[in-house]
């Protein structure tokens, strides 16, 4: 059995939580999120947890369980709180700002690139290079954050572009000069 699957998801008081089969809806104060769980597992709703537990003993039952626990406890976290990911522009002349609900960052090239944010997501920009996109579900803002990323990811030699705010850049050394 999954040691991630084992662990029960704790609801807290202002989450509530509904189990159809496979269906499951999650509401809470940020919002709501729905997702189908796929076949395998079996949730168990005691007191302000859910028991995740696989419906057989073979292979895809078991590979599904700590998914689909992890997959629960995001949809929990992320109607009670949220989920942000934060990213730096790195370069001169790189910017971003936020235009409606559009995100539009000069990083370079000769026209500005327009990002239209799917339902859910927000856009901010603090300071004119960080930018930081939260939403309630953790799949699409993960995915919004690599979007933008991928405009102009930074580079090794100088370490420019668009890159997460703690991620480290492995530099390489420059052309060496002639003595």
């Amino acid at each position: 059995m999954s040691r991630i699957g084992k662990t029960p998801v704790s609801i807290p008081d202002k989450v509530s939580v509904e189990i159809n089969g496979m269906n499951i809806t999650v509401k809470g104060p940020k919002g709501e999120l729905k997702r189908l769980m796929p076949e395998g597992v079996q949730f168990e709703k005691k007191d302000n947890e859910i028991i995740v537990n696989p419906s057989t003993k073979k292979r895809y039952a078991r590979e599904r369980h700590g998914l689909c626990r992890t997959l629960l406890s995001n949809m929990v976290e992320g109607v009670s709180e949220g989920f942000t990911k934060k990213l730096e522009i790195v370069g001169v002349g790189s910017r971003a700002q936020v235009k409606g609900k559009n995100l539009v960052v000069s990083a370079g090239y000769s026209h500005p690139v327009e990002i239209i944010p799917p339902d859910g997501i927000t856009y901010k920009v603090e300071s004119n290079t960080n930018v930081i996109v939260s939403g309630i579900d953790k799949e699409v803002v993960g995915n919004e954050a690599a979007k933008i990323r991928s405009i102009r990811p930074p580079e090794p030699y100088k370490g420019k572009g668009i890159k997460y705010q703690n991620e480290k850049i492995i530099r390489k050394a420059g052309k060496s000069g002639k003595k």
